[in-house]
């Protein structure tokens, strides 16, 4: 057995042990099993959603589903693995649509928008460079929003969380060689929306982010006193967005302009809620 296979296999039974004990009812491993859970459930609501509050509000309720069927896992897959087909799920299936969505925006449309109110020079204002950042972050965040969600999330697994196809398609009920296809599909269409479009995918695309600050302030798109992403809190030990941006350089490939965020922490206020539900004696697993 290789080392890598040997340390795969202890990982799968600490979360067999660590689940066992929160279906018995330990506060403690529940308390775990959210930890574990809660930051990248976030950052796969928040990439379906658009916005911070309304992937609060999503990764709290497919929180407390995971919680809810923790005695139906067998271990088919790692926890997290499992947990994202639950996510999955509920995101494809959300009522509430994105502005994007409520338009029915295509990539074509919002590269129109684009180019509308783009300024002559780079913004020097206050804060340029935080502003800059936000809108980078908010634009990548709003061009995901331009594919339809069983794409996005094809994309979002495969290109930004760079799951193998295999996992992948079982968090999708799919077939690889259909996820694949899927996953195809919208890279294409992203790819060649950047390429045309995004000066940070293309040098000799028409748009720049610090071009683009003024019209984003006029039209109350970022908020300068309470950025939504450049100043979001992280995981601890996670990417900057810094960092983030620094990987995106380095890669130069239009996937990196959506990868590139940093590692976001689910904001504590909804996750404060849940460990209240958990010590509140009326949830399923502690009765």
């Amino acid at each position: 057995m290789s080392a890598r296979e040997h340390e795969g296999e202890s990982v799968a039974a600490e979360e067999r042990e660590l689940v066992g004990r929160a279906i018995a009812g330990d506060r403690d491993a529940i308390a775990e099993v959210v930890r574990l859970l809660q930051d990248p459930l976030y950052r796969l609501a928040l990439r379906m959603v658009w916005r911070p509050a309304e992937a609060e509000d999503a990764t709290q309720e497919i929180l407390l589903r995971v919680l809810g069927n923790l005695d139906t896992w067998r271990g088919e897959a790692k926890l997290l693995t499992w947990a994202y087909r639950i996510g999955v799920n509920y995101l494809l299936n959300l009522k509430r649509q994105s502005p994007q969505e409520a338009a029915q925006l295509s990539l074509d449309a919002y590269r129109d928008g684009l180019a509308d109110g783009l300024a002559e020079a780079d913004y020097l204002g206050p804060e340029a460079t935080l502003l800059t950042e936000e809108v980078r972050l908010n634009c990548s965040q709003a061009m995901l929003q331009c594919l339809a969600r069983d794409e996005r999330v094809a994309f979002v697994l495969g290109d930004v969380f760079e799951l193998n196809s295999t996992d992948a398609a079982w968090i999708l009920d799919i077939t690889p060689a259909a996820y694949r296809k899927r996953l195809a599909r919208a890279k294409k269409r992203l790819g060649n929306f950047l390429t045309a479009t995004c000066g940070v995918a293309n040098p000799e695309a028409f748009c720049r982010c610090a071009r683009r600050v003024d019209k984003a302030l006029a039209l109350d798109r970022v908020d300068p006193s309470r950025p939504a992403f450049a100043r979001h809190p992280i995981t601890p030990g996670g990417r900057t967005v810094a960092q983030a941006e620094q990987q995106m350089v380095q890669l130069h490939d239009a996937a990196a302009v959506l990868r590139a965020h940093p590692d976001y922490a689910a904001p504590q206020a909804k996750m404060a809620a849940i460990s209240g539900l958990l010590h509140s004696g009326r949830f399923p697993l502690l009765d």
